[in-house]
């Protein structure tokens, strides 16, 4: 039985002219709902056993949170070049590449191919992932390239732990 938690970077900032898309750093927003994330998810779920960054800064700066929360390494935060695409099928090639060792792995990543790849391998519709949105997979394989449809075992964001306003 393996587990996959799949983050999608926290809100990123428009505001600089001039920088490549994959420069953009994140919003104060996003960072703290970064940590907001971070620590519920550290409440329900064990550390996982590897954590897997696209190289976009929103996504590492995202994923560099959650290792702090978490007490990972830095050091062994894994930085994946493909991961910045916005189709899912990095995603499966990355998935299926993981070392059979870890049980539990978390990946930062973006959207769109967060929620065509969470569809495609989970139980649960979901029609889009929210900035920061996390959503976990329980997965009957032995063999991260068996990667197969599981069982979606958590779908949560920002705004479940927010105050509504009256």
């Amino acid at each position: 039985m393996k587990k996959l938690f799949i983050v999608r970077h926290a809100k990123s900032s428009w505001k600089y002219d001039n920088i490549k898309d994959q420069d953009r750093p994140l919003k104060k927003r996003g960072i703290n709902d970064a940590y907001l994330m971070a620590n519920a998810l550290l409440k329900k779920h064990s550390k996982p056993d590897v954590f897997i960054s696209s190289s976009a800064i929103r996504a590492l700066h995202t994923g560099i949170i959650f290792c702090n929360t978490f007490n990972f390494p830095l050091a062994n935060l894994k930085i994946n070049k493909s991961l910045y695409s916005f189709s899912d099928g990095y995603l499966i090639k990355t998935v299926k590449a993981l070392d059979d060792s870890y049980d539990s792995v978390i990946i930062f990543s973006h959207d769109h191919g967060i929620s065509t790849f969470v569809n495609k391998y989970g139980n649960q519709k979901i029609n889009h992932v929210p900035t920061c949105g996390i959503i976990g997979l329980e997965l009957d394989i032995k063999h991260w390239k068996n990667l197969t449809k599981g069982k979606t075992i958590l779908v949560d964001a920002p705004k479940n732990y927010k105050l509504k306003s009256v």
